[in-house]
Order: structure tokens, then C-alpha cells, then sequence
């Protein structure tokens, strides 16, 4: 974990799939949106959700790469977008952080409405609609980047 981050929130499956519900119920009576773009990766597990909630069938990707696997401060790469009017359109994303990948999305889909299930501080003047607010300092460990296993209670920390 990256030393800015001091706070870990730990999101299950189970959390996801509530919080991607509540956006969808945030979602319901904004607009009509003639479909789903869902930002890759993250993105594309609460589109999932909420294409079903809010009955869209047609969902689409734009492929975006923010992250160099060593440094975790690669430059943003567009490896997918999408063509035509993006009015209509819904973005959604897992989370918006420090805004990066949100700015470059939203230059090139700005009639969209963009959605995302978390937020942090510095992204989230970038999207529209949003459930949940993290500190900028808190790492959100979604579900596809763990494995459940055994943790020492939080007692037995205090003495080492």
C-alpha cells in the first residue's frame, strides 16, 4: 500500500453489490439513460448492478489504464472509447480518487452523466452522482483485489 494511504476500507462483495443497488435507487429518477458506459475494470461490476436495477440493455466500455503496476503513477491511456453522441449515455465507476482518469473521461463524454459507487475529496467535483465519501488518505480494498484470511484481532496488535 502506497505510505499516503493510513486507513484501509475493506469493501465485500456483499458491500458492493448494496452500494451499487443505493446508486442505482440515487440513479432512478434523474434521467433516462439510453445505456452504460462502464469504466474499465472497476467499473464494470456495478455497471452490471445497476444496468439490471435500472433495466438498460445496452452497456458499453471505455477502456482507460491509469495505473503502472510498479508505481501506481502511470499516465493516463485511453485504450478503448466509444463513438457517436455521448448524450444520454451513463458513466459509471467503481471509484473517483484523486481524478485523473475521471478528468479524461469526462473531456471526452462531458454530456454524460457520470456516476460512481465511492469517492475521495480531490475527485468528486468530477461525478454527478455518487453513495459513498472515503477520506482521501483511505485505501478501498474492493473485493477483487483480496482474499479472505485469517487477521490477528486488533487487541493482540496493541501488544507487539
Amino acid at each position: 500500500m502506497d505510505p499516503i494511504y493510513t486507513k484501509t476500507y475493506p469493501v465485500s462483495w456483499d458491500q458492493l453489490h448494496r452500494d451499487s443497488r443505493a446508486l442505482a435507487w440515487r440513479l432512478l429518477n434523474i434521467e433516462f439513460f439510453k445505456g452504460i458506459i462502464a469504466v474499465t475494470r472497476g467499473g464494470l461490476f456495478p455497471a452490471a448492478i445497476i444496468a439490471r436495477e435500472l433495466d438498460i440493455h445496452l452497456v458499453d466500455t471505455i477502456c482507460v489504464s491509469s495505473y503502472d503496476w510498479q508505481d501506481k503513477k502511470g499516465e493516463v491511456e485511453i485504450l478503448k472509447t466509444i463513438s457517436g453522441d455521448d448524450e444520454g449515455w451513463l458513466i459509471i465507476d467503481d471509484l473517483v480518487d484523486t481524478g485523473r482518469t475521471a478528468r479524461v473521461v469526462r473531456g471526452m463524454l462531458y454530456k454524460a452523466h457520470f456516476a460512481a459507487v465511492y469517492a475521495k475529496p480531490e475527485g468528486r467535483p468530477l461525478v454527478d452522482t455518487y453513495i459513498t465519501e472515503v477520506s482521501q488518505d483511505t485505501w478501498i480494498l474492493f473485493p477483487w483485489d483480496a482474499e479472505a484470511q485469517y487477521i490477528q484481532p486488533i487487541i493482540g496488535k496493541k501488544q507487539e
